[in-house]
C-alpha cells in the first residue's frame, strides 16, 4: 500500500479515532459505533477505507464482524517518520538547553503608572 493512500486513510479524525481504539483490542462494528458516536453507516464507510489501506483486518464471529489493527502499516509510517522525529528532538534539546540557560528570575515589569 501506498504511503499517500495510508495518510489519506489517516487523515479524517473519525479514522484516527477507530485505529486508537483498536489499538487496545479486536472490537466488532456494533462496538465502534458505541464508542466513536457514529452511525453504523458511517462507521462502515470509515472501516472500509481502513481496511482498503491495509490498517485494519476483518474476521467474521458468527454473525459479527470483527476489526483489528494491522500493525505493519503503522510500523511503516513510524520508519519513515523516524528523520523528522531526530530533527524535532534535536530542536526540542536545544530549546531545552536554552531554556536551562535562561535566568530564572523573570525580568519585574515596570509600575503601571494610576
Amino acid at each position: 500500500m501506498s504511503d499517500a493512500v495510508l495518510w489519506s486513510a489517516l487523515a479524517d479524525p473519525h479514522r484516527r479515532a477507530i485505529v486508537a481504539l483498536l489499538r487496545d483490542r479486536p472490537r466488532s462494528v456494533g462496538e465502534i459505533v458505541e464508542s466513536c458516536g457514529l452511525s453504523q453507516p458511517s462507521t462502515s464507510k470509515h472501516l472500509k477505507v481502513l481496511r482498503e489501506a491495509g490498517l485494519v483486518r476483518v474476521s467474521q464471529d458468527a454473525q459479527r464482524r470483527v476489526y483489528a489493527l494491522d500493525p505493519a502499516p503503522i510500523a511503516a509510517l513510524d520508519a519513515w517518520l523516524e528523520p523528522y522525529r531526530r530533527l524535532w528532538n534535536r530542536s526540542l534539546d536545544a530549546l531545552g538547553r536554552r531554556l536551562d540557560e535562561a535566568p530564572d528570575d523573570p525580568p519585574h515589569p515596570p509600575p503601571q503608572k494610576d
